[in-house]
Order: C-alpha cells, then structure tokens, then sequence
C-alpha cells in the first residue's frame, strides 16, 4: 500500500493540486505521481476512493501535461507509464491475454477535436469514421471462449492481471454460457465488457433488502462491482446483474478453417461496427442497438451532446460515450500508449459524484410534523448544478451513515436528479468534528418532539405550528389535491407572512383588494386567482381528502375513502375496525384517518368549508355509477406507453371499476407496462389475479 499520504495529506494535496490545474506543477511531479498512486491503491485495492473520478481524471491530466512538457521528468513507475495498480485478495489472479488499457477522457467538444486531429494526422486521412457507444456505469470484466465455451471470466483488476470470477460471472444470464464462434473459423476468443445493474434490479433488490430490514444500498455501479467479489453465486444471482460486451481484443483462428468461414470471418472483422454486430448474432447483449456510425468528428459532437440529454430516459446507468476509430485496419495504424488505444476516447458526462465538506445540519418541519434534518454543504458543482443542501432524513440514517459536521462527505445525484450524500471519509477526519445533535423541542414552535413506536422520524405534534400550518396549505392548494392554479408555494408563504392567510378555509375569505396592491399582483393575476380558487369548490370529494393531509392516504386511498361515504362527515362514526374493512386500509392507515377525524379542530375546519361552497359530498356513490367494471379492481405497474397512467385509472372509475394500490388478494388485474417491477412478481404468486398488458388492457375497455 501507498504509504507516503495520509487519508487527510492526502485531501489536502488533492484541493492544492485540483486548483493548479492550468499551473506549472513541474516541480511538484514528484508528489503528483505519488498523490495518484495513493488514489489508484484507493480505488482499486481498497475499494474505498476518497474524491470523484473527476476529480481523479483532473489530477491524472495535470501529470500527463507536465511530463509532455518535461519528458525528462518521466519516471518508469509514474502513473501514466502503467495500465493500472495492484489488485484485491481473495480471488485466484490470473493474466488478461491481452492487457486491459484505460480509456482516454474528454470533457468537452474541444478535447473531441483535438483527438480527431491526432487520429487524422497519424492516419493520414482526411476524415474519420466512428463509432460511437455508451460508456456503461459498471464493473469491467473479459471473458474467454474457448471451442465456443465460456471457460474464464476476470476483473479488470491492474489491467495485466485480474481475479477469477467464473462462478460469479455464469450467475449473470444475459451472458451466455457457450457462443457459436467456431461458425466464424474462432477457436478461441477474448471478450471485454462492463457488467451493470439496471436501474429496475436496483430498486427491486432494495426493496428485497429493505424487507430484510438489511441496509440498502447507495448506487447500482457500486452494487454491480461489489457484487463481482461476493463468494457466495447465489447472492450474485439474486441481484439479478446484467452485462453488454463491447469490444474482441483477442482471436485465435481455428487450425483447418473452412472457406466459408474464412469468408465469414473477413467479413466480420473489417470495423468495430462489425464485431458488435457479430457478437450480437452469436447472443451476447452488445451496444448494437445503442451504437451510431458517424461520418467526422463534428457529427460525433452533435450525438454525444444530444444523447446527454436523454441519459435518463436509459433503464441503466452511464457516465458518458465512447469514440471509437470504426476500421480496424485504422486501429492498428494508430496502435496505443501504454495507458490507452489511440483510437479511442471516451467522452465523459458532467460529474454525477463530488466531495465536499460537511458545514452544518438545519432542522425543518413538514406537513405531518416530521422535522428533517438537512446537511448544509460547502457548494459544489455536480452533474450541471451547483449542490449546497441535501436531505438527511432522519436521526438513524445520520447513524448509519456516521455524519459528523466538519465531515468530507461523497455525493452524488441519485438517478442523476435528487442528491444523495453516499458516505462520510471516516478516515479524513482530523477530530475537529462535531455530533450532530437532534433537537428535542421543534425548531420553530419549541413543543416537545415525539416519535411512535418502531418508526425512525421525530415529529412535532402541535397542530397549531406555523411550520406544518404552511406546508398544509401549500399541500392543498397544489396540482394532486385541489389543483389552484396561480396559488403555487411562493404565494402561500407571502400571503402568511402578511397575516393575509392563516389556515385552509382562509383560502375561500382571501381578500382581494389587499392582495392587488401587492407588488407582482395586476388586475389580471388577481382575477385568475380568484377564478381559480372558485374553480376548486367544485373539486371531487376524492381530491378534498387527499389536500387535507392525512397522514399515510394518498391519492389511490382517498378515492377509496371518497368511494365508501355519500358525505365526507360519515367518517368521523366510523371504528377504525370498520375503517380497515376497506380496500389497502390496514391499521396504521385507519388509526391515522380515525385520529383525524376525531379531532374537533379537523370537523370544525371541515364543517368551514362546506359552508364556504366545498364539495363535502360523494356525488359519484349517490348516482351508484356501474359500467362493465363495475366490482373489478385493478392496479397499474410499470410504464404505459399508450395512456398515462391517471387517464387509464380515469377509465377504470368511469366504468365502475376501482383502483388498489398494492398487490393482494384483493385485485383483479394487474396492467403490466414497461419495466415492471416488484409489483409483478408477487402478483405471479397469487393465482387469483389476472396479469394484463396495456393493450389486452385497452381492448377490454373499448
């Protein structure tokens, strides 16, 4: 192991280096060099990295410029001068039969033009043809065919050498176990790829995990590469992985080829674009579908700059694209560095990971009373945003995750949109570092917290906080519930502060002529408001119980609750037994709507509203709508390419259907989209329930 830098030296020389990107450093190579030794040990030793790949890549290119300023600095055990580093234990090592090079990267169109320029000049060509793939977020692997059987699968490990994981690898399906390669004159054969996880196995095996009351985990790239040094091949089947191959780097003809098969094989092996193809046809999973041949560079530009847009819309995780030289005879022309083909680079997406330092925890109230505390961070650029706060959730997760204030924290935007703190650097702290300590009294009205039995949130319950006040009324005016259009959160608050609004039947006695003198606020926009806030007295009974609040009810249990009353009052008779008669309403949920509506603040505020013009009444039951559903239950799962999913529940109710919102005995049928999750599997256990598509689906209702 690198022991020149400590976890902290070693934070401390990143920042100095990171902000001498563009600086002369040729003094400093020296420590540079071992500063990367340091992180490579990290990464793949330990497993356990303490900055970004960014930032790694941005250390590793100030190295590279400055030994191509100063060749004579350049040592044989510089990080450049070397595929990778040393490996884990606890796997046979064996050795790839072709080294396992990095990729160059890029950042930016200009990186692009200037290996396009290179390329050209070496090649003496005019313009070059690409091939253009997405850079997987994963583990990356080679594996060996032999006589057209999977006889070796191996980690990247330093790139020379990588650990047997053949057990491991034959658990993943949609890697074959035998190949027809002998059909293309193939004895033996090397295969690179990237094994993933995709976002649905992702969020599948934490919900297993969570069932489990095991810890979840952070992203599906760590949970891939993890997985891949599991000793027990079952635990690897469970998570249910998944692999695409991308590039041949080895080929051993077989001895008494056919001329078909020479034939066949001289066709094959003329452009990358080809050998995807083939590997394709022989069943493995290859970028074929994903991949674009592309004519010049600035066509390149154009579709990596385009796919980055819709990287979200893929079922699995990338971090970029990779340029690939598409002939092969170019290829070979080119050759490689010891570090990476000349002929290849990958283009890497804005940062999704970043560290920063932990400033301070603020404490905020919710709607139910949940005080949640969020991690106030030293600003940092990530994935095109700047990240300065992040949800922390609750008192046991900073437990499990070990926060301190003072903290360097890992981040990253889990499924590249909401910020997530993936773990604190335990081994950066310098005892400086502060407990975070979770308040007793609420932050804003100081009543003493309570938390129930078996849950991990604290709440205040003091109906009466301006802090769940607030956020109540913004609940209820917004799209979901009662859908006031120009009322939106920013105006909720305003109108708060100005003591204009003070709770929800205030909505319906606003007066409008205070509001009109308020900057922002015209004739017009307080007409709208007013037309908007009448419009929503008109709301069905379902959308009224679902803007109250409840705890626990959403949007599918306030239409069963709409459903089972002929007026909203009804329910403060009902027993939470009788409450729990009702579709998907079990005991936490009937306890939490028997609570509210025992509570004679809530029957008063109710009673308000009714009289301010509100729809207290089922008007649905009391006309007994029937339809060719009537009695069936039903319930969406995965994504509807035809209908959204509230048009399709619309359809359902207008028939006389109803809508559950879990999987029972209960339901009737299941309507199966794309991607369809946890959800499907149980439904296959329960005999009872019809499994549908969205066009089976569609042809029922016509």
């Amino acid at each position: 192991m690198n022991t020149e830098f400590s976890v902290t030296e070693a934070q401390n020389a990143t920042n100095i280096f990171l902000k001498k990107i563009n600086e002369d450093c040729s003094k400093e190579i020296g420590q540079l060099s071992s500063l990367l030794r340091f992180h490579e040990h990290r990464y793949y030793v330990l497993n356990d990295p303490i900055i970004s790949d960014y930032e790694y890549d941005q250390l590793y290119k100030l190295l590279e410029r400055i030994e191509k300023e100063y060749p004579q600095l350049v040592t044989s055990d510089s990080p450049t001068q070397r595929v990778g580093n040393s490996l884990n234990e606890g796997f046979e090592t064996v050795q790839h039969l072709v080294p396992m090079l990095s990729l160059d990267n890029s950042y930016n169109a200009e990186d692009l033009l200037d290996f396009d320029r290179k390329a050209r000049e070496a090649g003496n060509l005019s313009m070059i043809e690409y091939c253009v793939e997405p850079k997987f977020d994963g583990a990356s692997i080679s594996l060996i065919y032999e006589n057209d059987f999977l006889v070796r699968g191996v980690t990247r490990g330093d790139g020379v050498e990588g650990e047997d994981i053949t057990n491991n690898i034959k658990q993943i399906k949609s890697i074959p176990l035998s190949a027809p390669f002998s059909a293309y004159g193939i004895q033996q054969i090397e295969i690179r790829g990237e094994i993933i996880m995709t976002k649905a196995s992702f969020n599948k095996y934490n919900e297993w995990l969570q069932s489990q009351n095991l810890p979840t985990v952070a992203n599906p790239r760590n949970t891939a590469s993890g997985s891949l040094r599991i000793k027990d091949p079952k635990e690897v089947a469970r998570r249910n992985l998944d692999a695409f191959l991308y590039h041949i780097s080895y080929i051993q003809k077989s001895k008494n080829k056919s001329q078909n098969q020479e034939v066949e094989y001289n066709q094959r092996f003329t452009s990358h674009a080809s050998q995807l193809e083939l590997l394709w046809e022989c069943g493995f999973r290859s970028p074929q579908k994903e991949k674009r041949v592309l004519k010049g560079i600035d066509s390149v530009i154009d579709y990596v700059a385009e796919f980055e847009q819709h990287r979200d819309d893929l079922p699995y995780e990338i971090d970029g694209m990779v340029v690939k030289v598409n002939d092969l005879a170019t290829q070979d022309l080119l050759g490689m560095t010891s570090h990476h083909p000349r002929w290849a680079i990958a283009y890497k997406f804005k940062a999704r990971q970043a560290t920063t330092k932990l400033l301070a925890v603020e404490f905020q109230v919710g709607r139910t009373g949940a005080v949640t505390p969020v991690a106030k961070l030293q600003p940092v650029y990530l994935g095109g945003v700047t990240v300065s706060s992040i949800s922390i959730h609750n008192e046991d997760y900073i437990k499990e995750k070990d926060l301190k204030i003072g903290d360097t924290v890992l981040i990253e935007r889990a499924g590249d949109v909401i910020p997530q703190i993936v773990q604190s650097i335990v081994t950066a702290r310098t005892g400086e570092e502060k407990e975070i300590e979770f308040p007793k009294v609420c932050p804003v009205c100081n009543s003493e917290l309570f938390k129930e039995e078996g849950e991990a949130v604290w709440r205040c319950i003091n109906i009466e906080c301006e802090a769940q006040v607030v956020e109540k009324i913004i609940h209820f005016v917004s799209k979901d519930a009662m859908d006031i259009k120009s009322f939106g959160e920013a105006n909720v608050r305003k109108f708060y502060e100005l003591k204009l609004l003070k709770d929800i039947p205030g909505i319906y006695t606003l007066d409008y002529s205070q509001i009109a003198v308020l900057e922002g606020f015209g004739k017009k926009s307080v007409e709208k408001l007013k037309e908007a806030i009448e419009a929503s007295k008109q709301q069905p009974l379902n959308r009224l119980i679902y803007g109250l609040g409840i705890r626990y009810v959403g949007e599918t249990t306030a239409k069963t609750l709409a459903n089972s009353v002929t007026h909203l009052l009804e329910f403060q008779h009902k027993s939470e037994e009788e409450l729990q008669q009702l579709e998907d309403v079990g005991v936490k949920v009937a306890k939490s709507i028997h609570q509210f509506f025992g509570n004679k603040e809530n029957i008063h505020m109710l009673q308000q509203l009714e009289s301010l013009g509100l729809q207290l009444k089922n008007e649905k039951k009391e006309a007994n709508v029937e339809g060719g559903l009537s009695g069936q239950t039903f319930l969406f799962t995965g994504t509807l390419n035809k209908l959204k999913r509230s048009d399709a529940e619309a359809i359902v109710e207008s028939k006389g259907g109803s809508i559950v919102s879990g999987v029972s005995s209960k339901l009737n049928y299941l309507v199966v989209g794309e991607d369809a999750g946890s959800k499907l599997e149980k439904a296959k256990k329960i005999n009872t329930i019809r499994i549908i598509t969205e066009d089976e689906f569609l042809e029922m209702v016509k």
